[in-house]
């Protein structure tokens, strides 16, 4: 089992980036998603183990979240971290990589994908927001209704309706979760640095928004979903799944939105069966 310190790494580019990395083979980066108290480490710390057997496995804190810094922008933010992975990659010498995102992530991979397909091999997305076309759910969904709840007014009961939205088997919804989901948003400048980058989606409004651009990911990917997901409805994989010319698709019963953590043992096995075709 990797602890988070011998894990931890920190490379200072145009700003600060903290990651976590084990293990050798090809190259694989966790792309985590954008709730509140999320870091690469909460989303994908448990996978790492696993994943390390056969990959140089990579957590990215992508920027504002955990351990990396909070850069200005001036783009939506999924255009902004892809520069940002860009970067970090060549910060390491990364030529090329598996990506893995999940929700937010999922829309970072797809824009790396798009601004630098070279170097991006293949990819995983984990009910990726931005690809997802709502067709049946309201809109917004249970899930962002109760994250923007959190967001207005941040407390322990906001985050716990916040977290059942997240998963299907609410067992999982401890109490030692939800204390480390608090103590990570509740930290000094977190909620600030969330707030900012939500809002650049308000700000800085696309004419090209990425659904309408799924056509044009060539790379092969394969797409998961949680048949119960709550914060990115199951229907939202049929729009990428049809567009996608290279898109596989499988779905996880009995998950929500975190199949890392719900389908822990199925979701590693199906991601490394894929990679390594």
């Amino acid at each position: 089992m990797y602890s988070y310190d011998e894990t931890s790494r920190t490379l200072e580019a145009a700003y600060r980036l903290h990651y976590h990395e084990a293990g050798e083979g090809p190259a694989l980066i966790l792309l985590h998603g954008s709730g509140p108290g999320v870091t690469g480490w909460t989303n994908f710390g448990a996978n790492l183990p696993v994943f390390a057997e056969h990959f140089r496995t990579i957590i990215l804190d992508m920027p504002g979240f955990g351990g990396s810094a909070s850069p200005e922008y001036d783009e939506q933010y999924p255009q902004a971290a892809a520069d940002a992975v860009g970067m970090f990659m060549e910060g390491i010498g990364l030529d090329s990589a598996h990506l893995l995102g999940n929700s937010m992530g999922g829309n970072v991979a797809s824009h790396v994908a798009l601004k630098y397909p070279d170097r991006v091999q293949r990819m995983v997305m984990m009910g990726p927001g931005g690809l997802a076309v709502n067709i049946f759910g309201p809109s917004p969904n249970e899930g962002t209704k109760r994250l923007i709840e959190f967001m207005g007014d941040p407390s322990r009961e906001g985050m716990i309706a916040w977290v059942r939205t997240m998963v299907s088997d609410q067992t999982l919804v401890t109490d030692e979760l939800i204390d480390l989901r608090m103590e990570n948003a509740m930290k000094p400048g977190v909620m600030d640095s969330t707030g900012a980058i939500f809002g650049t989606f308000f700000k800085f409004p696309d004419p090209n928004p990425l659904w309408s651009r799924a056509h044009e990911i060539h790379h092969p990917t394969l797409i998961t979903w949680g048949r119960d997901d709550r914060m990115l409805p199951f229907e939202g994989a049929l729009f990428p799944f049809r567009q996608m010319p290279n898109a596989d698709l499988h779905v996880f019963s009995n998950c929500g939105h975190w199949a890392q953590i719900e389908r822990k043992d199925d979701f590693e096995r199906v991601v490394i069966d894929y990679l390594l075709k």
